[in-house]
């Protein structure tokens, strides 16, 4: 697969989400105290992303 969210454990304890495509982290999100938090946070994000606007900033 070349895309994937990923929930991980940073240094401070806390749960966050990185997306990945092929290899490379397109992003990642805030902290969250629970995984489930960050699994909601991955819900949130597949279900609002496609309606989300681009903006070009110059």
């Amino acid at each position: 697969m070349a895309h994937k969210f990923e929930v991980y454990k940073d240094k401070a304890g806390e749960f966050r989400v990185r997306f990945k495509y092929n290899s490379e982290i397109i992003f990642s999100t805030e902290g969250y105290s629970t995984k489930s938090g960050a699994q909601r946070a991955i819900e949130s994000i597949k279900k609002h992303v496609p309606e989300a606007p681009t903006e070009v900033v110059e």
